[in-house]
């Protein structure tokens, strides 16, 4: 790997330094999380540390159980809280999610080119096909993997169409004619297809600038081709090397194979960080973030994706590849596929498999350790071949926080790993697109 390439570098200000335990310390300041201010000082600290992006991941429902034990998945709106950060900032990205499964095509067009606007060129889609919140919006249950991309392929290429119909230079603004923009430019759409029937034009003009770059996060078979056809970078959960190199070659030759450039695609893993002045510090955070956490959860989740009950096993039983019926439905293919894949790598002792981030967490990267370590880590990823840049997700505390964007970010400065300064005012320009 060239040694001049530099990563590209995302915070998560979803407040997962607030999941587990990390809400109930007396500095969680958890009472906040839904002011804009509790976010805009993440993100002005974020920009001081020169990130290219805020990331801010949705869900459209909220699970009464875990909001019991943690914030889970309530937040505000965040495509309304980007609105509010990009007015106190002007360099960093701003990366906001909309599920194409439960959403109409033109609002989301007009959301994000709204957006664009308001921060001029700053701003992100995360294309999410959704796991679940299908009995908010009328569905008895959610469309099967293979649906819900298929429609979220042709959600896409109507969304593009949308704020390719309202060019900037439609706009004319000839006071002395008395002409304001350009009909032979602002063009009805006429989409007329399987699942979406749309006029257009959007009533937005495009921002004139770079286009508005594309995230995804499905790993799956359909996420992954679906990702390689459209997306411009990749949230993924990639809890060892191994599986972030195999992930990111089949995601570039997907891509060469829909006739992009293998580096049309950046793959971006998360990386769950638990950061201390000492390693042995660094343990204890993470062991006070999860203490207390229902173990009957735990091996419920195990259970749905693994297709097995684990109730009745001594916890000294080694799971084993054997063990496992084929992939049934589950909440979530990747997931499902990444617990698999660590069982038939390791066959580890039931004990061990409930402490794995893939059964605790989001099956995520996860460093537990000083920053330094963390450091190492990135590098070695890195230079691996196995990640183009990273989603920061702070765990533990707000001091897991500042550790990483006072300390670390600072260090990958000085590592050459991440820039020192801005070049560029747009999210496309921090990610090198064209």
């Amino acid at each position: 790997m060239s040694n001049n390439r530099q990563l590209c570098v995302g915070l998560s200000i979803a407040v997962t330094w607030l999941t587990g335990n990390g809400w109930r310390r007396e500095d969680s300041n958890v009472e906040a999380i839904y002011s804009s201010e509790f976010y805009l000082d993440l993100a002005r600290r974020a920009e001081q540390a020169k990130l290219d992006f805020l990331f801010r991941p949705d869900a459209m429902f909220l699970s009464r159980q875990a909001v019991v034990e943690s914030p889970a998945f309530s937040s505000i709106d965040p495509t309304l809280l980007m609105a509010s950060i990009a007015s106190q900032t002007r360099h960093i990205g701003l990366v906001s999610t909309a599920s194409t499964t439960f959403m109409p095509p033109f609002v989301v067009a007009r959301q994000f080119q709204s957006l664009n606007q308001i921060s001029r060129g700053r701003a992100g889609w995360n294309v999410v096909t959704s796991l679940a919140g299908n009995m908010n919006f009328g569905l008895s249950e959610m469309p099967p993997s293979e649906q819900r991309y298929a429609r979220a392929r042709e959600f896409t290429e109507v969304v593009r169409k949308l704020w390719a119909s309202y060019p900037h230079d439609g706009l004319r603004i000839d006071r002395a004619a008395g002409v304001y923009a350009d009909t032979d430019k602002v063009l009805t759409i006429d989409h007329q297809g399987e699942h979406y029937s749309v006029q257009g034009p959007l009533n937005v003009p495009a921002w004139n600038g770079p286009r508005i770059p594309l995230f995804q996060a499905g790993a799956s078979d359909a996420g992954r081709d679906f990702a390689a056809r459209t997306a411009d970078a990749i949230f993924a959960a990639t809890p060892d090397a191994a599986a972030g190199i195999e992930l990111r070659n089949d995601l570039r030759r997907r891509a060469v194979a829909h006739g992009r450039r293998a580096d049309d695609i950046r793959l971006l893993p998360g990386i769950s960080l638990y950061l201390g002045a000492t390693r042995a510090e660094a343990q204890e955070l993470y062991r006070a973030t999860q203490e207390g956490l229902d173990p009957e959860r735990k091996l419920a989740r195990a259970n749905e994706l693994l297709g097995i009950d684990l109730r009745e096993l001594s916890p000294d039983t080694r799971i084993t590849p054997e063990m496992l019926p084929p992939v049934g439905k589950v909440y979530s293919q990747t997931h499902a596929m990444l617990l698999r894949r660590l069982i038939e790598r390791e066959r580890p002792l039931l004990r061990d498999l409930m402490t794995r981030p893939e059964v605790v967490g989001a099956a995520y990267w996860q460093v537990i350790g000083t920053v330094e370590d963390a450091v190492s880590e990135i590098r070695q990823r890195f230079e691996a071949g196995a990640l183009d840049g990273i989603i920061a997700i702070p765990g533990g505390s707000p001091g897991c926080m500042d550790l990483t964007l006072g300390q670390l970010m600072p260090r990958l400065s000085e590592e050459g790993l991440l820039r020192s300064e801005y070049t560029s005012t747009t999210l496309a320009g921090h990610l090198g697109i064209e």
